[in-house]
């Protein structure tokens, strides 16, 4: 089987595992679900700030769903979409941004007068300022 499909498959499989429903998993589990080293896992904790797992008394991460959800995000846009940490970081950051929507205001005759008398003023100003720099 060539390289790529077996990538492929090997993906499809990835996605399709289910994984023990469990309400904290250690970074051995981790590992071996995500496919990740644990000292890969523990480097993505310094580069995405994302990335924060929970420690327990012991001192060990704990890590939950959530964190399994981001590690296999991170894996991807690392190994499949080859992304680089940067530009992993910078899409990670505009997926957790909501996306700004413009508001259609819609102004009264009172706004709307006051918003022409602002526009008007401001001309006014630009063609002073013209006048103040010629020669």
């Amino acid at each position: 089987m060539p390289a790529a499909k077996k990538k492929r498959q090997d993906q499809k499989e990835d996605d399709a595992k289910v994984y023990p429903e469990k309400m904290f998993y250690q970074i051995r589990e981790v590992s071996e679900m995500t496919g990740v080293k644990s000292h890969v896992l523990r480097y993505w904790e310094t580069e995405f700030p994302q990335l924060r797992p929970d420690k327990g008394s012991t001192g060990q991460r704990i890590y939950r769903a959530k964190d399994l959800n981001l590690i296999k995000r991170i894996k991807a846009l690392l190994y499949d979409e080859r992304f680089t940490i940067a530009g992993a970081k910078q899409r990670l950051g505009s997926e957790s941004r909501p996306n700004k929507v413009q508001m259609d205001l819609k102004l009264g005759l009172r706004e709307n007068h006051l918003l022409n008398t602002i526009h008007r003023v401001k001309r006014e100003l630009e063609t002073i300022l013209q006048m103040l720099n010629r020669p």
